[in-house]
């Protein structure tokens, strides 16, 4: 009943000799122009009219050599059309631009967010420059940004890294819980959650597990999304006959030793500082 849809009948086909075409890869083959065989034709036709704008591109040069042999003036040599352009580091330049494109449109859009919902340091300008990496602070200098001038930022030291948490007042400003620990490189409390009578930068005597400990908040500090360096600070030398300062806990000192490690930093902390650090992380 196909008639009732195409009352006309079919289209008459072509002859023959008209759907064949040359084979583009066997000058004595002939194919037809089906839809499979199109890209290989279009190519072959890419192919001829790339090769007429060579021979072109030859006949101008042959000109323009002819001309120089007459000492004519001409003007400057003409580049190959049809020459292959090699990618370069401006092009290279330009496809990671183009690709950092499409990944932030793309992250916009999926979840709202250029970053893709990323919140890390990496994401903070502040990373990249940083206001006075390399500033140095002494002693009473540091102390000045204790929080009691309004108009100072907050700054703390760790092991003699100085790190600014203005970001966080209510816990280092005046009044919050932590307000001692600005001001002063207390690098010793971080190791044996001694913050009252450890604010000293007097390392001398720690566990192996206290000195990881150190390490840890001085890592925690540095890879804040919202702290950042600032400079370092230049402590007075360390008198080595100088006692050394005695562990809130008497426990907790007899228990530990320099060389076995025995003693957590976590768990001296655990009343002092992860109650308060956890807010932070």
């Amino acid at each position: 009943m196909s008639w009732i849809w195409n009352p006309d009948g079919d289209a008459p086909k072509p002859p023959p000799g008209d759907n064949m075409v040359q084979d583009p890869s066997d000058p004595n083959r002939r194919v037809t122009k089906k839809p499979a065989n199109q890209p290989f034709l279009a190519h072959k036709q890419y192919r001829e009219k790339q090769e007429q704008e060579h021979q072109a591109w030859l006949r101008r040069n042959q000109e323009r050599e002819e001309k120089l042999a007459r000492g004519e003036e001409v003007g400057p040599a003409e580049v190959d059309p049809t020459a292959e352009q090699e990618v370069g580091v401006l092009g290279l330049l330009k496809f990671i631009v183009y690709s950092l494109l499409v990944i932030v449109i793309a992250g916009k859009f999926f979840t709202g967010s250029f970053l893709w919902e990323y919140d890390g340091k990496w994401a903070r300008l502040k990373t990249y420059w940083p206001e006075h990496s390399g500033r140095l602070f002494s002693e009473t200098y540091l102390a000045t940004f204790d929080g009691w001038d309004p108009a100072k930022p907050l700054y703390l030291a760790v092991d003699g890294d100085v790190f600014d948490v203005s970001s966080n007042s209510r816990t280092y400003g005046p009044g919050g819980p932590y307000h001692h620990m600005v001001g002063v490189d207390a690098a010793r409390s971080f190791g044996t959650g001694c913050f009252a009578t450890h604010r000293t930068h007097d390392l001398r005597g720690l566990t192996d597990n206290e000195l990881r400990g150190v390490e840890h908040w001085k890592k925690f500090f540095a890879e804040h999304k919202t702290y950042h360096k600032v400079g370092k600070v230049l402590h007075h030398p360390i008198d080595p006959q100088s006692p050394i300062p005695e562990h809130c806990d008497p426990k907790k000192e007899q228990t530990s030793h320099p060389t076995t490690g025995n003693s957590n930093p976590i768990s001296h902390s655990k009343g002092n500082s992860e109650s308060a650090f956890r807010e932070e992380l």
